[in-house]
Formats: C-alpha cells, structure tokens, sequence
C-alpha cells in the first residue's frame, strides 16, 4: 500500500505545521463558541455526541492503520498517553461525568499539547496517511478538552486532580514494566524521544522521568486552582 505523494519529509515548524496550528486554533474557536451558544441544551448533547463518535471512529482507523503498518506487534498495543486519551475524550464527550472530563482536561491540554508543538513525528509530509492520522488524533482530543472545559463548562476541581494523578501514576507503572519486558518506550519512560521534545532540556534518562513528574505535578496544580478558587468565591457571594 502506498503512501500519497508528498513534498518532502514533515519538518517542525515548517509549513504544513503552520498550517496545523491555524486549523487547530480556528477549530478551537469555533468549537467553543458553539458550546457556549449550545449549553445545557439538547443541541448540545447532540453536538457532543457526534464529537464522540468522531474521536472513537479516528482512534479505529488509526489503531487499523498501525497494525497494518507497524511490524512488531508489541507496537500494536494502544499504551501511549496520546493512544489512551482518545478513548477517554470520547468517554467524556459522550457522558460528561467528571472522572473522563478531568482526565481529559490533564491529558489532552497538557500532555497532548506536547504533540502540537513538539511533534514527534517523523515520515513524509502531508497529505501521507502517517501526517493525516498523527494530527487527526491529535487535534480532535485536544479540541475535545477545549470544548468540555470552555465551551460546556466542565471544569476540573480538586478531586479531578487527584484521580488523574493517580490515574496517571497507576498508567505509567504499568507502560514501565511493559517497556522492560517488551523492549518498548510506550510513553518515553525507559529512553527519550528521537525527535526534539520537551524532555530534551529536562536532562538524561532517568532524571527527565522525575523532572516530568514534578512539572506534571506542579502545571496540573496551577491548571485546577483558578477554577476552583473561581468556585469558591461563587459560593461566597451567594452566601453574602
């Protein structure tokens, strides 16, 4: 199976990553205004539903496209973060419970982000099947988080933070036991990535693996107190 021609390898920050980050800025926009104009209206649960099934249809077809492509089948398992947070915004999408919106919240606008402007990406440049299906999966959770949080108002408090964490902590002990049997890097955890990243500037394996630990604790810390000292100065007013 061949890929579609393309102009040249993909190259951060070069032009079709330009153009990716325009699509996903006037997407966000657009999505947030139409959770706003939609909220707590039956409009709104169609439209989030939709998503939903839109994020778990590209997580298919991506999942379909890397057990075609990808030899080693211990590749094939979904254990990234960016695999896991697909089906988990379309969970959140789908219900609006807390538990899937605050994960989805931590994962995709935290941990997701890195993807958009530190793309892990190496291979042909749009329109191959490997740029289209990177990004897609990408953008749609990423959009998903801005749309639950500021288009629905599914905003996070400190019990969202604290089940990530531990979510968070439970996924990573797992990936890093695979890694050792398997051989694998799901989540970076055993070594760094090829391409440029975050970690680049966080030190060796295994400092970074800490460093990343507090940063996560800390950003995730500083992402949930405005909204609930937002929350709580409702609740005091209301009171007065």
């Amino acid at each position: 199976m061949e890929e579609p021609v393309a102009d040249g390898e993909f190259s951060a920050y070069g032009l079709s990553h330009w153009l990716v980050l325009a699509v996903f800025a006037a997407g966000a926009a657009a999505l947030v205004l139409a959770g706003r104009r939609q909220r707590g209206t039956p409009a709104e649960r169609r439209l989030s539903r939709a998503f939903a099934v839109a994020v778990v249809a590209a997580v298919l077809v991506v999942q379909t496209y890397t057990v075609i492509t990808v030899r080693e089948v211990v590749n094939w398992i979904p254990l990234h973060l960016s695999d896991l947070a697909g089906p988990v915004a379309a969970y959140a999408l789908w219900t609006r419970r807390p538990w899937p919106c605050a994960l989805t919240y931590f994962w995709c606008l935290t941990l997701s982000t890195q993807a958009l402007f530190f793309p892990v990406l190496t291979g042909p440049d749009f329109p191959s099947r490997t740029f289209v299906a990177f990004w897609g999966v990408h953008l749609l959770v990423i959009w998903a988080a801005v749309y639950l949080t500021w288009g629905v108002g599914r905003v996070p408090d400190w019990r969202g933070y604290w089940f990530s964490v531990t979510v968070t902590a439970g996924w990573a002990a797992v990936a890093m036991v695979f890694n050792a049997f398997a051989g694998t890097n799901y989540g970076y955890l055993n070594r760094a990535p090829e391409s440029v990243s975050l970690v680049d500037v966080l030190g060796p394996w295994p400092w970074y693996v800490l460093s990343i630990v507090v940063l996560v604790l800390g950003v995730w810390a500083l992402m949930t107190w405005p909204w609930t000292r937002g929350a709580r100065q409702h609740a005091a007013a209301t009171r007065a």
